[in-house]
C-alpha cells in the first residue's frame, strides 16, 4: 500500500483562484482532457459515451452512478503496456476494483496491486494469475500473509521488520520460498509539481533509508536464507506530474541497491519505481502521456545505474490513479437549486460526500457539467453540494453551469474514477451507487447498486 493519496493535501488541492475553471463563455463545452476518450455531446446537447445518451443511462440505472468508458480504461492500460514494453505495470486495486475491471486489465496484460485480503479475493475470484499479484501494506496480518503464500502470489511488498519475521516463519513451516521486495522510504515527497527532501521519513510506511533500517532489513532477508528477496520498493506519493522526485529517489535506492551488492555479495534483479502518476481533474493539470513518462524514467534508471556500475534491473511501475481515474465519470440529478442572498449558489445532487469524499477529505477540486442538454442561458459561478447533513459535503466547489440548472438536470463530474466508489460509505445510511461500464453503445452493470434491504441485512439488533 502506497502512503495513501499522499501529497494530496500539498499538491492536489483547491486553493487555485479561478483561473482554473473553464471560461464562462464555454460552459457547454468539454473539455478533453477531463472526459473519457469516448464521451462528447450528442446532437440533442446531452452527452453521450461510446455512443450512449446519459438519459438513458440514468433513466436504466437511476443516479448517482459512475459511468466507466470501458474502452478508454483498456486503452490507458495498453498505452503503459505499450510504452513500458519490458515493465510490468501494476494496476493500482485499491484506486478501483471489481472483478469486471479484474479482468479487463488482466486481459491488457497488467499485473495487479493489492493491499487487503478483501482485495486478493476479488483479484483471485476474477480469475487474476497469483503471479501477477502484489501485495502491499503496512500491517499484513497472518490470515492475509498465509493466503497470499497458499495461493501463490508473485511479489509481496515488505514493510517492517515484524513482517519479515512473521512471513519468514510461515514461508518456513510451509517450506516455501516466496518473492519479496523492501519498501524504501527514500526522504523524498512527492507533490503535483515539485518535491522536497525531508530529514527524515515520519510516516507508516516502508523502511527509512536514512536511519538505517532498511539495508538492516535487506540483510536481514538475505541472511535468513528463506524469502526470496528480489529487489527494493520506492513510492514517492500521488497525483505526480513532474518526475524529479523519481530521479532523486532512483538515485538514492540504487545506492542502497550497490551498498547490498558491496555488502552480502548479491545484486538484486528487480526495482519497482512506484508511480502514482498525475491525472487532470481540472484545465489546470496537464498529466504526462505514458510514452513522456517512460522515456524519462528509463533515462534516470539508465544514468543511475550506470553512475553505480549496476545492471539496469527489471523495473515494475504503479500507474495508480492514471489508469482508471479518467474513464469514469459520475452522473448525478439536481434537486434544489438555492441562492444564498448573492452570496453563492448551492446546486444540490443527489449524490454527495457518500460516493466521493476526496473534496471533503483532501480539500480535492473537480469540474462539473450539465449533461442532459446545453444551455444558452449566462454562466452562473455554482458550488456543487450533496445531499448529506453536513456543511462539508460538497462535491465541486466551483463551477461555471448555465444559469438556468434546475432540479431534474443532470450534471456529469468527470475524473471520478480512483478513489471514489472505493472510498464511498454509508454515511446517513445511503445506499451505494452502482458502477455502469459501457462498450460499443451498450451498457452493463458490473457493480449493482446497494438497496436499504442491503443495509439492513448486516444490522443484526
Amino acid at each position: 500500500m502506497r502512503a495513501h493519496e499522499a501529497g494530496a493535501l500539498h499538491g492536489d488541492i483547491g486553493d487555485r483562484g479561478p483561473g482554473w475553471l473553464r471560461s464562462p463563455a464555454d460552459v457547454n463545452a468539454l473539455v478533453p482532457q477531463l472526459w473519457p476518450r469516448q464521451v462528447e455531446r450528442g446532437a440533442g446537447g446531452a452527452l453521450t459515451v461510446a455512443g450512449l445518451d446519459v438519459r438513458e443511462l440514468a433513466a436504466g440505472y437511476g443516479t448517482p452512478a459512475y459511468i466507466l468508458d470501458e474502452d478508454d480504461l483498456r486503452s490507458r492500460a495498453r498505452d503503459f503496456r505499450d510504452a513500458f514494453p519490458d515493465v510490468d505495470v501494476y494496476y493500482a486495486g485499491k484506486a478501483f476494483l471489481c472483478r469486471a475491471v479484474v479482468r479487463m486489465i488482466a486481459e491488457e496484460g497488467l499485473h495487479l496491486d493489492v493491499c487487503s485480503g478483501g482485495e486478493l479475493a476479488t483479484a483471485l475470484s476474477a480469475g487474476m494469475p497469483a503471479e501477477r499479484i502484489g501485495f502491499h501494506g503496512n500491517n499484513k496480518s497472518v490470515a492475509e500473509l498465509t493466503r497470499a503464500l497458499d495461493t501463490g502470489v508473485g511479489r509481496i511488498i515488505l514493510d517492517s521488520f515484524t513482517e519479515i519475521d512473521r512471513l519468514t516463519a510461515l514461508a518456513r513451516e510451509r517450506g516455501v520460498r516466496p518473492g519479496v521486495l523492501i519498501r524504501v522510504t527514500v526522504g523524498v515527497e512527492a507533490h503535483t509539481h515539485e518535491f522536497i527532501a525531508t530529514a527524515h521519513e515520519d510516516q507508516k510506511f516502508g523502511f527509512s533509508l536514512a536511519g538505517g533500517a532498511a539495508a538492516a532489513a535487506a540483510f536481514r532477508v538475505i541472511d535468513e536464507g528463506v524469502l526470496d528477496l528480489r529487489g527494493l520498493h520506492s513510492h514517492i506519493g500521488s497525483q505526480i506530474f513532474d518526475t524529479s522526485g523519481f530521479e532523486v529517489s532512483a538515485r538514492r535506492v540504487l545506492a542502497l541497491q550497490a551498498q547490498i551488492r558491496d555488502a552480502r555479495g548479491v545484486e538484486l534483479p528487480e526495482l519497482d519505481l512506484g508511480g502514482g502518476f498525475g491525472i487532470a481533474y481540472t484545465t489546470q493539470d496537464d498529466p504526462s502521456t505514458p510514452a513522456e513518462l517512460a522515456k524519462r524514467l528509463r533515462k534516470i534508471v539508465d544514468s543511475e545505474c550506470a553512475a553505480e556500475n549496476l545492471a539496469v534491473p527489471h523495473l515494475s511501475i504503479e500507474p495508480g490513479r492514471a489508469i482508471v481515474g479518467p474513464a469514469v465519470f459520475t452522473l448525478y440529478t439536481v434537486g434544489t437549486v438555492k441562492d444564498v442572498d448573492g452570496l453563492r449558489t448551492y446546486v444540490s445532487v443527489d449524490g454527495g460526500m457518500s460516493d466521493n469524499i476526496r473534496t471533503a477529505l483532501y480539500d480535492a477540486s473537480y469540474s462539473a457539467t450539465l449533461a442532459g442538454r446545453t444551455s444558452t442561458a449566462e454562466p452562473l459561478l455554482a458550488r456543487v453540494v450533496g445531499k448529506h447533513c453536513e456543511s462539508g459535503d460538497i462535491v465541486v466547489k466551483d463551477e461555471f453551469l448555465p444559469a438556468d440548472v434546475q432540479p431534474g438536470d443532470l450534471v456529469a463530474v468527470p475524473g471520478t474514477g480512483a478513489y471514489c466508489r472505493s472510498m464511498a460509505s454509508n454515511y446517513n445510511h445511503v445506499p451505494r451507487p452502482p458502477v455502469v461500464a459501457v462498450r460499443d453503445g451498450r451498457a452493463r452493470l458490473i457493480v449493482r447498486r446497494e438497496t436499504e434491504e442491503d443495509l439492513l441485512a448486516l444490522d443484526v439488533g
